[in-house]
């Protein structure tokens, strides 16, 4: 029998709040027995819908409970799977958009606390902020300009992805730099927030580069704001190109390297180790996916041209797919 039963429930969704006493029950009962499973989850998660109005210690027990139940309960211990992943999503956003930021801050925390997770997690994250970008709707932002993305915005983006790398050397996934590219797609070509500019370039970088056959160095290196950044004032297109290809490059273009033979066998193992643990496929065909996705209206955004000039300054040795493919669809226009 659960510990919840008795709790009462129907009666705390009925008045639409929940307060600090009723989270200290909660959690007791919750406890009890020293875990959380997939009924209470889904409980919790009812409750926190049914409710606008919510204590901060109902926050913190929402949080630290599904993260419990989803990352540190569930084998194998410490990794989100594909099939808890698909729950979590189906349970907290059954329409495909969160109700709230707190739900945003689930997931990231979920992310971050994980060994490794599925992906479609972090590009579900990545889609609410598209989301907001395109329609200016949803908890994340209101009445705000559609197709432009603000600085808080672009950090939010940042947050996710470093908490989707975890502490080791992680490369920026195919199913985040879709997620980058739809938001960049998205954007007012008149009014590109330089900001978002960098991180773009920065993180595609990455991606292109692990899947060119480089080591890659962690998120937090690789994809960290520029301190010109905060003192860039009013830049040209131009201007903001040649900025991000050569002032981004001092602090980080010594940290990719060339993989061996050696490495690149262990690389290979450790992708398809990861493939196993969380029933997720992973795309060994990704350099090509990159050129085929730039330049898709046949026309480089301005984000997509500093990519390929930091690219270019950097002297790297890229897969030729990609060469040979982006020319291909920009011949094409």
């Amino acid at each position: 029998m659960s510990a919840l039963t008795g709790f009462p429930f129907d009666e705390i969704a009925e008045r639409g709040s929940i307060h600090d006493t009723d989270a200290a029950e909660l959690r007791r009962a919750v406890y009890e027995d020293g875990g959380i499973s997939k009924e209470e989850a889904e409980r919790l998660i009812a409750l926190n819908s049914a409710c606008p109005v919510q204590s901060t210690e109902w926050s913190d027990l929402f949080r630290e409970a599904l993260t419990d139940f989803v990352v540190n309960q569930s084998e194998p211990e410490g990794y989100i799977t594909q099939e808890n992943a698909d729950w979590l999503i189906a349970n907290i956003a059954p329409d495909g958009m969160i109700k709230s930021r707190k739900e945003l801050d689930l997931i990231v925390q979920m992310i971050d606390q994980a060994r490794w997770s599925p992906s479609l997690l972090v590009a579900f994250a990545l889609a609410q902020v598209s989301e907001a970008v395109i329609h200016s709707d949803g908890p994340l932002r209101s009445n705000a300009e559609p197709l432009r993305i603000d600085d808080d915005e672009v950090e939010l983006v940042r947050r996710m992805i470093y908490a989707f790398g975890g502490d080791g050397n992680v490369a920026v996934t195919r199913a985040e730099a879709e997620m980058l590219a739809d938001i960049n797609d998205s954007l007012d070509q008149e009014h590109v927030n330089s900001a978002w500019v960098e991180l773009y370039v920065k993180a595609m970088a990455n991606f292109l580069l692990a899947n060119s056959g480089y080591s890659v160095p962690s998120r937090e290196a690789a994809l960290r704001s520029d301190a010109w950044l905060d003192e860039r004032g009013e830049l040209s297109p131009f201007e903001l190109v040649q900025s991000i290809a050569r002032t981004s490059l001092d602090d980080v273009i010594g940290e990719y390297r060339r993989l061996s033979i050696e490495e690149s066998t262990l690389a290979r193992l450790d992708r398809e180790y990861r493939e196993l643990i969380t029933g997720e496929e992973i795309d060994a065909d990704e350099a090509a996916w990159l050129a085929d996705r730039l330049a898709r209206d046949g026309e480089l955004t301005l984000a997509e041209t500093a990519l390929l000039s930091y690219i270019k300054e950097m002297q790297a040795e890229i897969d030729p797919r990609f060469d040979e493919i982006l020319e291909l669809r920009l011949n094409a226009a």
